[in-house]
Parts: structure tokens; C-alpha cells; sequence
């Protein structure tokens, strides 16, 4: 009894403390981070009693809504990242590589191009939905041809690979039809940036980000089932065809939003489920909070470097994470033991 006590005790406490580690590590980025651009503002003195009003301004207008706006963001494609794994029962399922991305940032390129005239906020209601319109149509598609192909992972990579070309090929039309500050926008939004992070905006992205990532969290139990197969987890008592559903439009909506907001942003729904796979295990009652904890940290610190690098100029945080997840994926494919 006590050596199954100690096992349990183990076993538990792993994922623990690792959830405990990426919390103390997040709180430290966020504290580097609001330190952190072209102008030094120390955190100490924001308590100063003769600060200036210009540092506080910077703090509270341009840091502080920046910096949780990259908080959330890396959740939600971590979170996602993960869902979708746990999903298609496959380790090299992400949003960027099988084209969710895409679809999603070619349905809100078509609503920057399109002539609309709308207030700012009303306008990034109207991303949003079209980002989320969209995810859920490629992710249908994707699903339906994984079904088809019956988990094979080589046809699923290929249809991802067809999905972006497609999805790639409409938004160099609707870019070559826009005019110059159409384009401009739309060229930076392709990278990824953080750069337009506004109060208005991380409200309305926390209002959809945080339930998405709570509903995910409360079917992890659900979606530990789906790893047996689909006929095991029936008989189990899972509705699998409505938790499939269910988990589908919780990873769209994920991705839509973080598409909506920040542009395209790849590799980190791929890179930090992997990761804290190796650590804390298949289990997603673990799994999911874990990566929305390190899909955080790692956008977080990549768009602290994205500020500082270049400064006073800024780099789209979308490059640096392609450098860190490029090289990883090739690593992940060549590797022995990823299924193919």
C-alpha cells in the first residue's frame, strides 16, 4: 500500500510542480516584459510617488494591454495546438500546418479588402466572425478528410500542405486588388505582431479566449476517452460524434480569435503541447492547462525579444516563432519513433 501510495503521489505530483514552474516563469516574463521596449519604464517606479505622467501612460495604454494581449493569445494557440492533437489522435496536428490558419487568415483578409465601413471595435467584432468562419470551414474539411484517410498522417499532412497553398493563392488575389494602406495592413497582419494591442481589444479577445479554454479544460476527461478510439469511448459513455463537434469549434474558435487580433502566428500549437507532453504525459486534464501556461511564456517571451532586438524598431513576434518552430518540426518529423 505505501509503495502505490508513493507511485500515485509521484505520478501526481510531476504535473504539479511542472504547472507550478510555467506559473513563476510567466509572472517573471510578464514582469521582464513590462520592463522591457524602447523606453525602460522599472516597475518600482509605477509606485513612486512622483511619477511621471507620460511613463504611466506608457505603462498602462501601450505595456499592460500588450503584454496580457500576448498572455492570452499564447494560451489560445497552445490550447488549441493541443485539442487538436488530442483530436486527431495525431502528434503533428496544428492549426498552421494543416491550414486552419489560413482559411482563417484568408476570411479576414477578405474582410479588410472588401470595402466595409465600420466602427473600430464593430470591425474587429466583424474579424473575429470571419476569422471563426473561416477556422470551423477548413478544420470541417480537415476533419472530414483525417476520417477519410483514416488517421493516416502522410494524407493529412498533404492536405494541409493543398489547404494552404489554396488558402495562400485567394490572399495573394485579394492583396494584389487591395490598394496601398489595404496592403500594408494586411502585409504586417500576415506576420504577427502584437503591436496593435489595445484595451478594447484584449477585452474583447478575453471574453472569447478564457471560456473556449475553460470548455476545453472541462471535456479533457472526454478527450482522454477519444485516445482509445472511437467504438471504446462510445461504449465508455462518450457522446463521440457531439464531443468531437464540441472540441472542433472550441480549437476554431481559439484560432479564429487569435488569428483575428494578431495575425497569423505559427508553431506554437505545434512546439509547447510536444514539449509538455514529454513531461507531464498524455493525460489533458493536465496537458491543456499546461500548454495554455507555456503557449503564454513562450509568446510572451518571443515578443518580448520581437521589442528589443531591433528597438527602437520592432520585429513581427510571427518571425521569431517561425524560427523556433521551423527547425523543431523538422526535428519532430525526422525523429525515430513519430508515427508516419
Amino acid at each position: 500500500m505505501s509503495t502505490m501510495t508513493t507511485f500515485a503521489h509521484s505520478r501526481i505530483s510531476t504535473p504539479v510542480r511542472v504547472l507550478a514552474g510555467l506559473a513563476i516563469i510567466l509572472l517573471i516574463l510578464v514582469g521582464i516584459a513590462m520592463n522591457s521596449g524602447a523606453l525602460s519604464v522599472p516597475l518600482r517606479s509605477l509606485f513612486s510617488r512622483h511619477i511621471d505622467d507620460g511613463l504611466w501612460q506608457i505603462w498602462l495604454t501601450i505595456r499592460l494591454p500588450r503584454v496580457l494581449l500576448a498572455v492570452l493569445v499564447g494560451c489560445a494557440l497552445a490550447c488549441s495546438g493541443a485539442v487538436m492533437q488530442g483530436l486527431f489522435r495525431n502528434p503533428l496536428a496544428d492549426p498552421g500546418l494543416l491550414g486552419i490558419s489560413s482559411g482563417a487568415a484568408l476570411f479576414v483578409a477578405m474582410s479588410i479588402v472588401l470595402p466595409m465601413s465600420l466602427p473600430p471595435v464593430i470591425a474587429l467584432y466583424g474579424q473575429m466572425v470571419a476569422a471563426f468562419a473561416g477556422s470551423v470551414v477548413v478544420s470541417v474539411i480537415v476533419f472530414t478528410l483525417s476520417r477519410y484517410g483514416h488517421g493516416n498522417l502522410s494524407r493529412l499532412l498533404l492536405a494541409g500542405i493543398a489547404i494552404n497553398a489554396i488558402c495562400g493563392a485567394m490572399v495573394s488575389v485579394l492583396t494584389y486588388v487591395s490598394d496601398d494602406q489595404q496592403l500594408r495592413q494586411f502585409s504586417l497582419w500576415m506576420m504577427g505582431s502584437l503591436g496593435q494591442a489595445q484595451w478594447p481589444t484584449l477585452i474583447v479577445a478575453a471574453t472569447l479566449i478564457l471560456p473556449a479554454c475553460i470548455a476545453s479544460f472541462l471535456l479533457s476527461r472526454r478527450l482522454n476517452l477519444l485516445q482509445l478510439g472511437d467504438e471504446d469511448a462510445h461504449y465508455l459513455g462518450v457522446n463521440v460524434r457531439r464531443t468531437q463537434l464540441q472540441l472542433l469549434l472550441i480549437s476554431a474558435l481559439l484560432v479564429g480569435v487569435a488569428v483575428a487580433v494578431t495575425g497569423v502566428i505559427g508553431f506554437i500549437g505545434l512546439v509547447i503541447p510536444h514539449l509538455l507532453r514529454l513531461r507531464v504525459g498524455a493525460d489533458h486534464r493536465w496537458l491543456l492547462p499546461g500548454s495554455a501556461l507555456g503557449g503564454a511564456c513562450l509568446l510572451l517571451l518571443a515578443d518580448t525579444l520581437a521589442r528589443t532586438l531591433v528597438a527602437p524598431a520592432e520585429m513581427p513576434v510571427g518571425l521569431l516563432t517561425s524560427l523556433i518552430g521551423g527547425p523543431y518540426f523538422l526535428w519532430l518529423i525526422l525523429r525515430p519513433g513519430t508515427p508516419r
